[in-house]
């Protein structure tokens, strides 16, 4: 090999490793406070994209510790989403202070609150104070449980990703427009298969599922946390038990990361049964992104509600 040779050997060996770290940032790093949203910016994001969740899906994103871990992800952010209508104040405030991440501050285009997408339920009417328990002021966080509020996510989502990264704004409709596509199939398919159960009454533990019964038209009858993140009262547990048997209704729903004392406790009074659900992607193995998180509860529901349906057409309701 002649010196010429191993000079340009040499040459194109350096750009290559100039090249390397030039390719890594190319990808827009994310980070999400829940699962769902992380799920949503994978398919929306592609390859181009890196996510990760600060809550896992087993988790209540209510009361997640704001460890130092969370704030160097933070830190190291070039957009951070999160779902909003204070479901996060406990902790994100105190992320986004300790990550030193102007990038990420609210106001800047690398923050965004995805709950601006979507019209909220359960806005409160009147004063509130602390007696009145964890009431989020601005309504009903769990809005992500109303599939078509996914459809809504998914475009806020893609706006944002495609003002940070104008280049590939072409490439976030695409995915955008595919996903968009494949949610509403998904979305068709449920409402076919549980329309045979609307109008039908449960109760909830925590108003978690309002998004998911109101897309699916079945009525919550009543909550066993009256008050927000306050365990009930005898007398409100025997409140709902006379409820329940006078509309017939057999059906508990609670998220899998409350404990399920109460929700016995009340089922053993009525002959009711406890339904326990993922509230969020990730949060069994089978529910691992967000169109596989519909696709277990619509499998739990209907099964569930298969069994109750012939019972509640028999009695008065």
């Amino acid at each position: 090999m002649n010196h010429f040779n191993s000079i340009r050997i040499i040459f194109v060996c350096f750009i290559f490793l100039l090249t390397i770290p030039t390719m890594a940032l190319a990808q827009l790093n994310v980070v999400t406070t829940t699962e769902d949203i992380a799920s949503i910016v994978r398919e929306v994001g592609g390859d181009l994209v890196t996510v990760k969740s600060i809550a896992k899906g087993y988790q209540d994103p209510h009361v997640i510790e704001a460890k130092p871990s969370y704030m160097l992800k933070v830190n190291r952010a070039d957009l951070l989403i999160y779902q909003g209508l204070e479901l996060e104040v406990g902790w994100l405030p105190m992320l986004i202070q300790g990550g030193r991440n102007k990038k990420v501050f609210p106001g800047q285009l690398g923050h965004l609150d995805v709950s601006e997408a979507i019209t909220p339920l359960d806005v409160p009417i009147g004063e509130l104070d602390r007696s009145m328990g964890d009431v989020h002021p601005s309504g009903n966080p769990h809005y992500h449980l109303n599939p078509h509020n996914g459809l809504l996510m998914a475009d806020s989502i893609a706006d944002r990703l495609s003002l940070l990264d104008p280049a590939n704004a072409d490439a976030y409709q695409s995915n955008l427009d595919d996903f968009s596509k494949r949610l509403e199939n998904k979305i068709r398919e449920w409402t076919a298969r549980m329309e045979k159960f609307q109008n039908l009454n449960v109760i909830t533990y925590h108003a978690t599922w309002n998004y998911l019964l109101d897309f699916l038209a079945i009525e919550s009858i009543g909550t066993i946390e009256n008050r927000p993140g306050i365990p009930p009262s005898g007398k409100h547990l025997s409140e709902l038990a006379t409820m329940m048997k006078q509309t017939n209704t057999r059906v508990i729903l609670q998220a899998n990361f409350f404990e399920k004392e109460f929700s016995d406790l009340l089922a053993g009074k009525t002959q009711g049964e406890v339904v326990v659900l993922p509230a969020y992607a990730g949060g069994t193995r089978e529910a691992k992104d967000y169109l596989a998180l519909f696709d277990v509860l619509i499998n739990k529901l209907e099964k569930t509600f298969g069994k109750h349906l012939s019972v509640v057409n028999g009695e008065s309701r």
